[in-house]
């Protein structure tokens, strides 16, 4: 009898991951970020958008950011994802400051599968990813046709209704 391996046995599932840097070599710390991100245990990275310079939003006295999307597999639930990412951030530096502004690396969760999600942490998804075209534009290079969970349209409709990059 053939001895299944845990991994075969565990639910896995699609997200879509963004990443974001607007100081140091910005490519590196995506790259970094990204190969931490692969390295994780109960997460495989699938594909990359390419990444596009984009204009800071919120607080616009910063550099122009690198932003990209990620799909990934995983068996990590939510908040667990989530821990993992803020690890990673840490790990290369991230330091809390001002609120959407300059960061080392950013990355945040924009839809775990199909699901909505909302506690005092997190929600998914993101609440802004539908108004934010550093989001849309990267997230349309990987999955156009993914729905989102709430709007019930896909990432190619919502990319086509924004009016400017923000």
């Amino acid at each position: 009898m053939p001895v299944l391996k845990l991994e075969e046995n565990v639910s896995k599932k699609t997200v879509y991951i963004g990443l974001g840097s607007n100081l140091g070599n910005r490519e590196e710390n995506i790259k970094k970020a990204l190969y931490l991100l692969s390295n994780t245990e109960g997460i495989k990275l699938v594909s990359l958008s390419r990444l596009y310079n984009t204009k800071p939003v919120g607080y616009k006295e910063q550099p122009y950011f690198v932003n990209g999307v990620a799909e990934i597999l995983t068996s990590l639930k939510p908040i667990s994802l989530l821990n993992q990412l803020k690890k990673i951030e840490k790990e290369m530096g991230r330091k809390k400051t001002t609120r959407w502004g300059p960061r080392i690396i950013d990355l945040d969760i924009l839809f775990y599968d199909k699901i909505t999600y909302s506690d005092n942490i997190l929600t998914i998804p993101h609440p802004e990813s539908h108004k934010r075209w550093f989001v849309l534009k990267p997230m349309n290079d990987v999955a156009s046709t993914f729905q989102h969970p709430v709007l019930k349209k896909t990432i190619k409709s919502l990319l086509e209704e924004l009016t400017d990059e923000d």
